[in-house]
């Protein structure tokens, strides 16, 4: 039987990496002078791809992500969804709006091929109960940042707001809670940095000791910086650069 560890004490994003988020603004400015390089960055096949916002953001923070990955030859979209309030994890069984599975499902079908999804932070939470939900149209999960292993490892100020707008969802849906540990059943890919100030680096990284098809890929920067960060940028372009059903593990 499958299983994953579930961590109930996560720790805290350190007070000084929350406070130092800003340099995300230098990573920025760090990724157009390495431009040049990230050109090398392996070009895919044209499959389609489509890129989650994190907690409280919208297509707008994917922009930078979604022109990279035009240039490199992907079907890329945002998800169209406006702004990620966190509204789109429903209780019960399905955990996922129907609004979301339906725009995944819809890329999905006018591609005529499963979508790579990237998530930044909460978005790829999202991204991965998605793939869980409807495997086939999914060809790989990618993750930035996502604190799938629950709440507990996000940053006080974050987790309360999150609260606020949509509840505890740790005590409205423990059963959703738990599923998320596990990983999904397509390739899958957590990428995060223990610098990170929103979200503890133990609470985005894969303990599903099961899964054949299933990575921690370790980056240096800072949450909010994930985006466009350009070794976060080359990684996703390896990642998604592989042959459909030819997954190998990422090799630094």
């Amino acid at each position: 039987m499958r299983h994953a560890v579930m961590k109930l004490s996560l720790p805290k994003p350190s007070l000084f990496h929350f406070l130092v988020e800003g340099r995300s603004l230098f990573e920025l400015g760090a990724t157009g002078l390495a431009m040049p390089s990230l050109r090398k960055a392996p070009s895919g096949d044209g499959h389609p791809v489509m890129v989650l916002p994190g907690f409280l953001a919208s297509d707008l923070s994917t922009k930078v992500l979604r022109s990279f990955l035009k240039g490199k030859g992907y079907q890329s979209s945002g998800w169209g969804l406006g702004r990620n309030l966190g509204n789109h994890i429903v209780g019960g069984q399905q955990i996922i709006s129907d609004k979301l599975i339906n725009q995944v499902l819809r890329m999905s079908i006018e591609h005529d091929a499963p979508v790579s999804l990237v998530g930044w932070s909460l978005g790829g939470i999202l991204a991965r109960e998605v793939a869980r939900i409807i495997p086939d149209c999914v060809r790989q999960v990618i993750t930035l940042g996502s604190p799938f292993n629950g709440p507990h490892g996000a940053s006080p100020i974050a987790a309360k707001i999150f609260d606020l707008i949509n509840g505890d969802l740790t005590k409205s849906n423990a059963q959703a809670m738990q599923q998320m540990l596990l990983a999904p059943p397509v390739p899958n890919s957590a990428i995060y940095s223990r610098s990170d100030g929103v979200a503890h680096w133990q609470a985005c990284i894969n303990n599903d000791d099961e899964h054949q098809q299933s990575e921690n890929i370790e980056v240096r920067g800072s949450h909010i910086g994930l985006g466009h960060n350009s070794q976060v940028l080359w990684i996703i372009a390896n990642r998604l650069a592989q042959a459909r059903n030819q997954w190998l593990p990422y090799q630094a």
